[in-house]
């Protein structure tokens, strides 16, 4: 049954004092894994299973500018776990936060380096000989590069959410940094990197209203225990920003938002280029329609530009969350990466 008006009213009064006091902060990442390896600051977690019933293993890496709870983020409302109940070996890679050691990390140091290795860890911790990668946002960019330069390594599948591509459709936080506008100099700090709060800064310039819309749904909840549960878990990962390397940071700017390096499909890397086209595996390309941060019409191209005959997206009505928390998450997204997964899978 639900509450009357008064008890309502009640609960939003004891709902918001502990808001206010900071009380009722939701635990995150409550599913159990083992570290199985790392390297300065990449991590390579695997999630405890009653035993996987499909192969090849799934191997989640993460963006570079959040934190990765957001992928587990409350029992009801993680990816993770769900990935895990439906049969799947899952694998995180994970980054500690940065700081002056990895001022001047580039891509190739994630490219050529830590992902690789984390594969070859992967493989020798599961007995597999091939995997399967979902790419996380800009986490999705470094495993375009890895599958398009690196044909040899055994990718059965890839996946990439909220993913971007043509970073002239990526809005503010990319235009103001076209040519004769913002240096990447301009936003890095004495010890190289783009602090935390910049980044923050930045992502609500995206939404300027979005803070308001918060505040007025929050309030009508606040009697609602679960929804504001919900609420303040994905509103404290929103916030909870972390530093960037200045030389991935510098190569963004130059290759993927001065050039649009990725929506031409060639990207200039390392010694020479790679180019999206040599994506030959079954690709998964899945992105929101109201994703303020990473658009639609940015993660679009991708679908076209890969080489693969296999090649399919997956369209949310939602925002960038979508794919890990709210309705669209729980119905859509994570069903159905998971069966176009399976379906490229073998059983055991």
């Amino acid at each position: 049954m639900a509450p009357t008006l008064l008890e309502r009213q009640v609960l939003r009064a004891r709902n918001g004092l502990a808001v206010l006091a900071g009380e009722n902060r939701p635990p995150v990442a409550q599913s159990p894994r083992d570290l199985i390896w790392r390297r300065d600051k990449a991590r390579l977690w695997r999630y405890r299973s009653e035993g996987p019933r499909y192969r090849p293993p799934v191997l989640i890496v993460h963006s570079l500018v959040s934190k990765s709870y957001v992928l587990d983020l409350l029992p009801n409302t993680s990816m993770v776990r769900y990935l895990v109940g439906e049969g799947f070996d899952l694998f995180l890679l994970d980054w500690v936060p940065p700081d002056a050691a990895d001022a001047e990390n580039t891509l190739e140091t994630y490219v050529e380096d830590y992902i690789p290795g984390a594969i070859q860890a992967l493989l020798r911790e599961s007995g597999a000989e091939e995997v399967s990668l979902i790419g996380y946002c800009f986490g999705g960019v470094l495993t375009l590069l890895l599958t398009a330069g690196h044909p040899e390594l055994p990718i059965r599948n890839l996946v990439v959410m909220a993913t971007p591509c043509d970073y002239r459709e990526m809005g503010f936080m990319s235009n103001m940094f076209r040519e004769r506008r913002l240096d990447p100099g301009d936003v890095i700090d004495d010890i190289g990197l783009v602090p935390a709060r910049a980044l923050d800064e930045g992502f609500q310039t995206l939404k300027p209203t979005d803070q308001l819309v918060q505040s007025v749904n929050l309030f009508q909840n606040l009697w609602n225990d679960e929804f504001l549960e919900g609420f303040l878990a994905i509103s404290q990962w929103a916030r909870d920003q972390v530093p960037f390397p200045g030389g991935v940071f510098r190569q963004t700017v130059d290759v993927l938002i001065r050039r649009n390096a990725l929506a031409e499909g060639v990207i200039p890397f390392g010694r020479g280029e790679v180019r999206l086209a040599d994506i030959g595996c079954p690709f998964l390309n899945a992105f929101a329609e109201q994703d303020g941060i990473t658009p639609a019409a940015s993660s679009e191209p991708l679908t076209r530009l890969v080489g693969s005959d296999d090649a399919t997206e997956l369209r949310l009505e939602s925002g960038h969350v979508g794919f890990v928390a709210g309705r669209q998450a729980a119905k859509v997204a994570r069903p159905q990466i998971a069966d176009w997964i399976r379906q490229r899978s073998e059983e055991l």
